[in-house]
């Protein structure tokens, strides 16, 4: 079976991340969404609701699953006997540090290959990160992120 591993924060998805999920799926039998768990960066979402954001997503794409992982990237790829990890780009800036994540991947392990799937040029300029400033200032992020995604940024910013 070829598995291949989508890994993020995903702190909120974004209709950027959709559509690397989207047009990866294609190329594999199962494709893992893997949400980073990192104690060290400070999340607006759980891990728990970050997953539940992100299956609501993409129920509809029968390959995809949600799991997600914390420690090597690498440790959770052979534990899932994935070989290959996908990364969206969005810039040039995207792909220096991509590529030496890529790199370190394939020294920790050999047999990991990383592919990069630009994103669409309609969410080139999109980020998590944007989506939550935006929000939590009461601009309107609906054409950016799901619906369910959406609600929950302003149940967190308390926006009516």
């Amino acid at each position: 079976m070829n598995i291949g591993i989508y890994p993020g924060s995903f702190d909120p998805i974004t209709y950027g991340h959709l559509d690397i999920i989207q047009r990866s799926s294609k190329l594999f039998d199962r494709l893992i969404v893997a949400v980073l768990s990192n104690p060290r960066k400070k999340p607006l979402f759980t891990v728990e609701e970050r997953i539940e954001m992100i299956r609501d997503s993409v129920h509809d794409i029968p390959n995809v699953e949600i799991d997600s992982f914390s420690g090597l990237l690498v440790d959770f790829a052979k534990l899932k006997k994935a070989r290959v990890i996908v990364k969206g780009l969005r810039a040039v800036s995207d792909f220096e540090y991509e590529l030496q994540m890529a790199l370190m991947n394939k020294k920790l392990d050999e047999r990991i290959e990383t592919i990069f799937i630009m994103t669409n040029s309609k969410y080139s300029y999109l980020s998590s990160s944007v989506v939550k400033e935006v929000s939590s200032l009461g601009g309107c992020v609906a054409t950016v992120v799901p619906p369910l995604v959406e609600k929950r940024l302003k149940q967190k910013f308390k926006i009516n």
